[in-house]
Order: structure tokens, then C-alpha cells, then sequence
């Protein structure tokens, strides 16, 4: 039997190019046991935003893939929506993408006795990721990120 984070990336490596072909990402994955049952949630972004369209067309796609592939033996419901405006950002070109955007961090270790950091992304240089807060640069090992989302400050 396999492993939940084991099923969650065959699900991804089988999903991932047929979703690039369609001019999308896959920019994070769930795959959970809720209160209803198993859940699948795909979070998919391409420039510009995604669509109820878009969500619709990947759904369909997803669908019929997982349906060839027979990969799950049990109910599920799928969901495919857009990351929101809190967008996670996973990995290199996530955090190069946004430079110049507020982000908080949240640490697997804490640096400076802080395991939460909010601030400008200043970009990924190497295997470190600078980030602009209280006045001073923060230099954080990529591998040291256990969450990263973007934070918009949204003005009424």
C-alpha cells in the first residue's frame, strides 16, 4: 500500500506535462483525508491568473488521466482552483518570479531565534533566498523554508 506523499507524486508526475500543455502549472498538491473523505486538490496559475474556465478544462484533463491510469482505488473528490492571492510559493523560479513582492516565510529551523519572517523577496541567489525585513537583509537556506506565501497588502 502506498503512502499518501507517495500516491501525491505519482499523481503529480502523471498530471504535471499534460497540465504544462495546456499552458498551466501545477503550483502546489493535495492529497488528504477530510472530514467528507479523500480529497484531491490541484492549485493550478498561469500568467495573467486562472479562470473558472481554465479550473474546469484541468479538472477534465485530470480527471480522465487518473481514470486511465486507475492510480487510486477508492473515492475522492477533485478539486482544481487557483492558489489565491496568498499564493504558496514552492520553489526557485516561485521566488523569482515574485521578487519584489511581500512574502512570509516560515522556517523548518529558526535563524536569529525566528521562525517566521515577513518581508520584501529580494530573490533566490544560489541556494539562498534574501528577504528584506526590520530594516536588515535575511539570508535563508533555500532547504530551511518549510512554507513560504505570498502577503499582498491590498489597499481599500
Amino acid at each position: 500500500m502506498s503512502t499518501e506523499e507517495d500516491i501525491k507524486e505519482k499523481i503529480k508526475n502523471l498530471i504535471e506535462i499534460p497540465v504544462l500543455k495546456k499552458g498551466m502549472e501545477i503550483v502546489d498538491l493535495e492529497w488528504r483525508r477530510e472530514r467528507s473523505g479523500w480529497v484531491l486538490r490541484v492549485y493550478i496559475d498561469k500568467p495573467g491568473g486562472v479562470t473558472i474556465g481554465d479550473c474546469a478544462k484541468i479538472s477534465e484533463l485530470i480527471g480522465k488521466i487518473l481514470d486511465k491510469e486507475d492510480l487510486i482505488h477508492h473515492s475522492y473528490n477533485l478539486e482544481v482552483s487557483s492558489p489565491g492571492i496568498e499564493r504558496p510559493l514552492k520553489t526557485k523560479e516561485h521566488f523569482e518570479r515574485f521578487r519584489g513582492e511581500k512574502v512570509k516565510i516560515t522556517l523548518k529551523n529558526p535563524i536569529s531565534g525566528r521562525r517566521n519572517i515577513t518581508g520584501i523577496n529580494l530573490g533566490i541567489e544560489g541556494d539562498i533566498l534574501r528577504v528584506e525585513a526590520d530594516g536588515k537583509i535575511w539570508e535563508i537556506p533555500f532547504s530551511e523554508i518549510k512554507k513560504a506565501n505570498l502577503q499582498p497588502e491590498i489597499n481599500f
